[in-house]
């Protein structure tokens, strides 16, 4: 008799598209272990993705904005939620597989450093061979979570989350090289696109550093002139071009101009804001002043670490840059004051 798994998989291949991957034909884990009897493979990886810690830690990092005093700003966590939401959209209405789809939105985050991209430019800089959080968050699933077991997660997902992004490269890769292996992950990297530079602009109005006015005019002609129809624009032309193509990731031509020219618009306005980058430079001292601290100082490397880097074989310069990128935003902050400003002294 079928197991429930089985049952599952026999479901997929009747209903998913010719295209879709089925988790019945994963290309496998890095160690092979037993399957699960309710959960297929992709769920499997989905659900070990939601327990680890490294998601957890997603909720106090930075997204645009170093730590925002208004409860209505997006978090690194919010972000990724919204990439997972907008991705399953997309492979449910094309018939593909939405449980990989899902594991990859949800761990594309995992290596992100503490103050947003700040953080990452910093790494880059002073870490032998740099930095990128796409790489780190394969790090993490393989390696770092788990206490150095790591998550063990399928090829395809692994896949999805090392191709997710190429900062402001394609939005819809034409080398093979930049693509992810399944049409799940090329979906993820242009759900992730559409997630930021609509709720990036959301964030920056509220924030007053633009004006719902200032949107380049063609982008509001073409994509709408609100959050929700800008998203619905963008999904339904990924979702209706893809369907003309058999099985390649397309949108409307005038539909990725607009979304090219609206993340322009946000690069230029509001990541490179005086007001965003004053805070960005000080993100970046923080990050910099403690992995050289660290570097220098193996002792309190360890102490401060809890010791659980010492059985990794790594050299201390790959160590320091995995504890830092982990931080959030507010123990790298609590972190830097202890270590580098003076106490007050007490009068009795």
């Amino acid at each position: 008799m079928a197991c429930i798994r089985e049952l599952l998989e026999q479901r997929e291949a009747q209903i998913l598209s010719p295209y879709a991957t089925l988790s019945s034909r994963t290309r496998g884990r890095i160690r092979p272990e037993p399957e699960c009897p309710l959960r297929m493979a992709f769920q499997r990886d989905r659900d070990r993705i939601v327990h680890s810690k490294a998601f957890r830690r997603l909720k106090h990092k930075t997204q645009v904005f170093l730590s925002p005093t208004g409860d209505h700003y997006r978090t690194r966590l919010t972000h990724t939620l919204e990439v997972a939401q907008i991705a399953r959209t997309i492979a449910r209405a094309l018939r593909l597989n939405e449980d990989l789809t899902e594991a990859i939105a949800l761990g594309h985050d995992l290596g992100h450093t503490p103050f947003g991209h700040a953080g990452e430019q910093a790494l880059n800089e002073i870490v032998p061979g740099g930095f990128s959080h796409n790489e780190q968050s394969l790090r993490v699933v393989d390696v770092l979570e788990k206490e150095g077991r790591g998550l063990n997660l399928t090829y395809e997902v692994r896949d999805g989350i090392l191709k997710h992004a190429k900062g402001r490269g394609e939005i819809i890769p034409t080398l093979e090289e930049n693509k992810a292996c399944t049409l799940e992950g090329q979906i993820v990297r242009v759900a992730d696109i559409i997630a930021y530079i609509s709720h990036d602009l959301e964030d920056a109005i509220r924030a007053g550093i633009v004006k719902e006015n200032d949107i380049p005019l063609m982008c509001q002609q073409i994509l709408g002139e609100t959050h929700a129809r800008r998203i619905n624009t963008m999904v339904t032309s990924l979702v209706m071009e893809t369907q003309k193509k058999e099985g390649t990731i397309a949108m409307a031509e005038d539909v990725l101009e607009a979304m090219i020219v609206l993340r322009e618009f946000l690069f230029e306005r509001v990541y490179y804001n005086p007001v965003v980058r004053k805070d960005f430079e000080k993100a970046k001292r923080v990050i910099t002043d403690l992995y050289f601290k660290f570097l220098e100082d193996e002792e309190l490397f360890l102490k401060e670490s809890k010791s659980k880097y010492s059985i990794m074989p790594e050299k201390r310069e790959r160590l320091v840059c995995d504890f830092i990128a982990g931080m959030t935003d507010r123990y790298a902050l609590n972190l830097y004051k202890r270590i580098f400003l003076p106490k007050p002294w007490m009068i009795l």
